[in-house]
C-alpha cells in the first residue's frame, strides 16, 4: 500500500505528543532501514507488539542488560532502548553471562536452526494453514486472530534469538581477520563467508531459470518486450506458448510468492496477489540473454574456498589457540551468513503472509456486512479493535478509519525526525555486540576530502559507473535497466532480483552487515550504504561513480 501525501492542506510539523511522560525521557530513533515510509495502524500495532516482545525475550535469553520499545509516532516506526537499571557490579556480571551465552549459541547456531527453530516455525505455519479461514464462524475468526498474534510474536522471539548471534558472528570474524592480515583488500574478510545457497538466493535463482525458459519462447519474449506491467499476463493467455509459460509462472509464485515488497507493512499485497515485481524482474533478465547466473555463483564459491585455503596456509605457523579461534569464528560466520538470508524466507515473509491473509478475511467479512467501506480499511484498525468489532457492533468506526487514513496521508509528505524524545547522551558503550549492531544499522558516514562526493559506508567492493535510478519502492522496479545504479532508502529481501540487473547500489541506510551490503557482495556489484541523503541528493539519470571499496559516491553529471 503506497500512501501519497495529501495536497489539500500543508504538511504538518513533526510535533510529538507523549501520552506517557516516561517515554519522553527515552531516545527514540526512526527505523528507516525497515520502515522508511508511514505504516498503517494495524502494522504499527501488531509489529510493535511482536518486535518488542520478541527482542526483549531474546535479550533475556542472552542476559543483555537492556530492553527495547517500539512505537508508531506520527505514523512512522520508532524504537528506543531502555537503559539498564543495574549497578556497575551487576553490569559486569551480566557482561560475563552475555558473552558465555552468545558464544555458546555461536558454537551450535546451525543445529539450533535445523533441529529446533525451523521445525517450530514450520509447525506454526502449518497451524495457520490448517485453519479454515473461509469456513470459520465470526467468533472462531476472532479467536484465530488472537492465536495469530501469539504465533507471530513467537516467530519474532526466534527471529531475535537467531538475529543477535548472526550479526555478532561475522563482525567478530571480520575483526579477527583484520588483525591477522594487515595487507587484506577492502572487505576481504566477508568473501570467506559468502556464496552459500539459501532460500533468498534460491528464490532469485529459480526466477532466473524461469527467464531462461522464456527465452526459448519467442511469443513470450515479444509480450514482455512490448506490454508493460501486469497487463502482460493477459497477452500471454492468447498464445499456446504464453499459456505454457503462465503455468510455470504460477508454479513459481506458489513456491516463492508468499512475500511482499517491504519488511513490515501488512497492507502491501504479496507477490501471489500482485506479481508485478516478478514480471519486472523477468523483463530485466530477458534483457541479459548471454548471462549465466549459475556460473557466476560457482565462481563466487570457488573464490571463497580459495581465500579460505590461503588464510589457513598463512596461519600454519601461528599458535594453535589462534588457529582454533579463527576456525571457530569462520564456521560461525559462515553459518550466520547462510541464516541471515535463510531466516527471512520463513519468518519475515511466510509468517507475514499468513498474518495478512487472516486480517484480510476479517476485512472481507466486515466489508460484506457494511461495517467497513472496503476490505482494505481493516489495516487502519488495531488488532484488538478488529477482534472487538467481529464480536459486537462498534459505532463511529468509519469516522475513526477516515481520520487515521487522513493522518497517514498528511505525514506521508513529512520527513520524520531521525531522533525524538531525549537526545542521546553519548555513543553506546564499546562492546562486540554494539559494534555488530552498528555495522548492521550504520552510523554517521565517514567524511572524505573529496569535494562534492557523497559519503557512506563501504558495503561491497569495486567501482561502477552508470546512470542513477532512484526507486521509492519496489513498485518502481520497472524503471531499472541493466547497468543502472540502484539508489534507494533501503532494500529488503524481495529486492534481491534487482541486484542481478543493477551495476551498483547506493542506499540512505545501513552498514556493512545490512541486507543491501550482504546481497551486493553476493552478486559482486559495488555498494555504498548508509549515505543518509542519497535519495534526496541524487536524481534519475544522473551519471554516478560508485566506489564500494571506499564508501564514496561521485556525481559525475
Amino acid at each position: 500500500m503506497q500512501i501519497q501525501p495529501t495536497t489539500a492542506s500543508p504538511a504538518p510539523v513533526f510535533q510529538v505528543y507523549w501520552e506517557d511522560p516516561e517515554e519522553a525521557r527515552l531516545t527514540w530513533r526512526h527505523d528507516r532501514m525497515h520502515a522508511p515510509r508511514p505504516v498503517t495502524p494495524l502494522t504499527g500495532d501488531l509489529a510493535a507488539r511482536a518486535f518488542e516482545r520478541g527482542f526483549n525475550a531474546a535479550a533475556a535469553t542472552f542476559a543483555l542488560p537492556l530492553r527495547a520499545r517500539f512505537r508508531s509516532i506520527n505514523t512512522y516506526a520508532y524504537q528506543a532502548v531502555v537503559p539498564p537499571p543495574n549497578s556497575p557490579e551487576e553490569l559486569e556480571h551480566l557482561q560475563h553471562q552475555t558473552q558465555e551465552r552468545l558464544m555458546g549459541t555461536l558454537a551450535r547456531l546451525l543445529p539450533l536452526w535445523q533441529q529446533e527453530w525451523l521445525p517450530e516455525i514450520q509447525e506454526r505455519l502449518a497451524s495457520w494453514d490448517r485453519f479454515d479461514l473461509a469456513g470459520a464462524s465470526t467468533e472462531e475468526l476472532a479467536a484465530h486472530l488472537e492465536d495469530t498474534e501469539r504465533w507471530y510474536t513467537r516467530l519474532w522471539e526466534i527471529h531475535f534469538q537467531l538475529g543477535i548471534p548472526f550479526l555478532l558472528a561475522p563482525s567478530l570474524f571480520e575483526e579477527m581477520y583484520s588483525q591477522l592480515f594487515r595487507d587484506r583488500e577492502p572487505l576481504e574478510a566477508y568473501r570467506l563467508i559468502e556464496g552459500f545457497d539459501n532460500k533468498t538466493v534460491e528464490t532469485e535463482r529459480a526466477l532466473w531459470r524461469l527467464s531462461r525458459a522464456a527465452l526459448a519462447k519467442p511469443h513470450v519474449v515479444a509480450a514482455f518486450a512490448t506490454i508493460p506491467g501486469a497487463a502482460v499476463m493477459e497477452a500471454l493467455e492468447t498464445t499456446t506458448e504464453g499459456r505454457q509459460f503462465l503455468v510455470m509462472l504460477c508454479d513459481y509464485l506458489a513456491e516463492y510468492g508468499e512475500r511482499s515488497n517491504e519488511f513490515t507493512e501488512f497492507a502491501n499485497p504479496s507477490w501471489i496477489e500482485d506479481p508485478t515485481p516478478v514480471l519486472d524482474s523477468l523483463r530485466h533478465y530477458l534483457q541479459q540473454p548471454e548471462r549465466d547466473l549459475d556460473q557466476e555463483a560457482a565462481s563466487a564459491t570457488a573464490e571463497r574456498e580459495s581465500l579460505v585455503a590461503a588464510a589457513r596456509q598463512r596461519l600454519r605457523d601461528y599458535p594453535q589457540p589462534v588457529v582454533e579461534q579463527f576456525e571457530f569464528l569462520l564456521r560461525a560466520a559462515q553459518q550466520a551468513s547462510f541464516l541471515h538470508c535463510e531466516h527471512a524466507f520463513w519468518i519475515d515473509q511466510k509468517g507475514m503472509y499468513r498474518v495478512r491473509r487472516a486480517i484480510l478475511e476479517a476485512g472481507r467479512r466486515l466489508a460484506r456486512e457494511g461495517v467497513l467501506e472496503q476490505e482494505g480499511d481493516v489495516f487502519f484498525l488495531r488488532l484488538d479493535e478488529i477482534e472487538d468489532v467481529l464480536r459486537s457492533p462498534v459505532s463511529g468506526l468509519r469516522e475513526r478509519i477516515a481520520g487515521r487514513r487522513a493522518e497517514m496521508e498528511r505525514f506521508a509528505g513529512v520527513e520524520p525526525l531521525p531522533v525524538v524524545g531525549a537526545m542521546p547522551s553519548g555513543p553506546p558503550p564499546d562492546s562486540p555486540l554494539h559494534r555488530a549492531i552498528t555495522k548492521f544499522i550504520g552510523g554517521p558516514p565517514i567524511l572524505t576530502a573529496e569535494e562534492g562526493a557523497l559519503n557512506g559506508y563501504a558495503g561491497s567492493p569495486g567501482v561502477a559507473r552508470g546512470p542513477a535510478r532512484v526507486l521509492g519502492s519496489l513498485a518502481e522496479a520497472g524503471k531499472l535497466r541493466p547497468g543502472d545504479i540502484l539508489v534507494a532508502k533501503t532494500t529488503a529481501p524481495p529486492w534481491t532480483p534487482l541486484f542481478s540487473t543493477a551495476g551498483g547500489v547506493v542506499t540512505d541506510t545501513g552498514g556493512v552487515l545490512s541486507h543491501c551490503a550482504v546481497v551486493a557482495r553476493e552478486y559482486r556489484i559495488p555498494a555504498v550504504v548508509g549515505t543518509g541523503t542519497a535519495t534526496s541528493r541524487i536524481h534519475d539519470g544522473q551519471l554516478l561513480e560508485v566506489d564500494g571499496s571506499r564508501g564514496i559516491v561521485r556525481m559525475i553529471s
